[in-house]
């Protein structure tokens, strides 16, 4: 069976709340964090401590301010993360069309990208929706540097499990993993998720499906028996969280124990 790699999103809009939660990230266990630096951009309200609906409302960002594009210093951003962070690193720079909160203009999100690449991370998230030639030119910067790459797609909606089997074997070159995630509606939906991934089963490729609403969380709890390469989690433990389609860390790896996958 296999033993996916287990990595903690990071959702910090800060550098010291980032650095903060990938110790706390290791202490749980993850093999490594996703520095979601889009985020950084983001403007979050104050949480109060004993609020659980709160906590739950905070990773609703629809309604948080947004900071300038030239507000941050990516360099020495990336040289406090490098120095700070105890795990690999997966840098993700999520556009807004893609589902994230980079506010500048794709140009310059893929000089961002650029200059990741260029200063050594780990892991680089490059998604498929790249236009192919600049998507060509970051992948074999990403070759060069020995920097490993995850190929993402993101959609609102989840397709019939058949589109997302091809999805999955026709964007799996040129990448480490190929990682979709679908905005799900209902129960009924994420099952197409699960289908897709009994398909790839003993397929040879690396990859990971999952989804971000009801059932979201279904591959990804069943990650280790679906064959899937990497799982993402949160540090949040909110008792509404599957709602979200999301999983706590320390609770992936209990469910794996109990389920003795």
């Amino acid at each position: 069976m296999n033993d996916p790699l287990v990595c903690v999103v990071l959702n910090g809009t800060t550098i010291e709340e980032m650095l903060d939660e990938a110790a706390r990230s290791n202490l749980a266990g993850a093999d490594l964090v996703e520095v979601r630096y889009d985020r950084l951009f983001l403007i979050s309200p104050e949480v109060s401590e004993d609020n659980e609906e709160d906590e739950l409302a905070y990773l609703d960002t629809s309604e948080w301010g947004v900071r300038e594009p030239g507000d941050i210093d990516i360099s020495a951003i990336i040289s406090d993360l490098k120095e700070g962070i105890p795990l690999p690193v997966i840098f993700t720079i999520r556009s807004q069309n893609e589902g994230g909160h980079y506010p500048g203009e794709e140009s310059a999100r893929i000089e961002l990208l650029r200059e990741a690449i260029a200063s050594g991370v780990s892991w680089v998230d490059l998604e498929v929706s790249i236009e192919e030639g600049v998507r060509k030119e970051l992948v074999e910067a990403a070759n060069a540097g020995k920097c490993k790459i995850i190929s993402s797609i993101h959609g609102d909606s989840v397709p019939p499990a058949e589109e997302i089997v091809d999805m999955v074997k026709s964007n799996s070159d040129n990448c480490e993993i190929i990682k979709l995630c679908f905005e799900t509606a209902n129960h009924h939906e994420s099952l197409n998720l699960v289908e897709a991934s009994i398909e790839m089963t003993g397929s040879g490729i690396s990859y990971a499906i999952m989804g971000m609403g009801p059932g979201g969380d279904w591959p990804r709890l069943h990650a280790p028996m679906l064959e899937q390469s990497i799982v993402y989690t949160t540090l949040h433990s909110e008792y509404k969280l599957s709602e979200k389609g999301l999983i706590n860390v320390k609770d992936a790896r209990d469910a794996w124990a109990l389920l003795e996958y």
